[in-house]
């Protein structure tokens, strides 16, 4: 079993930075892949970022060269980093685990957070 928390979600000026973070209660080295999804109101939750124990990643079109998804299997802590925001990226942010991969990129995840707001607006 693996708790999710997120962090680092808040209001930021479009152009600006954020970090999220997302602990485990775990070990995350257990899991195959980590991913981020976000969900904006009104709008079906969708894939931000994945990453794979490896390394591997994968990122939606709407985030390549803006988001960097890393992960540090020593603190259990997997980040998204965030640059060049736009308002249309304000959503939920949703960290979570899938525990054996059988797709790439995963389709269904073992494990989620609770999630993190994040609002991009003047």
């Amino acid at each position: 079993q693996v708790h999710l928390v997120e962090s680092g979600g808040g209001l930021v000026q479009p152009g600006g930075t954020l970090r999220l973070s997302c602990a485990a209660s775990g070990s995350i080295f257990s899991m195959d892949a980590m991913g981020w999804h976000r969900q904006a109101p009104g709008k079906q939750r969708e894939l931000v970022a994945a990453i794979t124990r490896g390394g591997l990643t994968k990122y939606a079109d709407s985030v390549k060269g803006r988001f960097t998804i890393s992960r540090d299997n020593s603190k259990n802590t997997v980040y998204l980093q965030m640059n060049s925001l736009k308002p249309e990226d304000t959503a939920v942010y949703y960290c979570a685990a899938v525990q054996q991969l059988s797709t790439w990129p995963p389709r269904e995840y073992d494990y989620w957070g609770q999630g993190t707001q994040v609002t991009v607006s003047l």
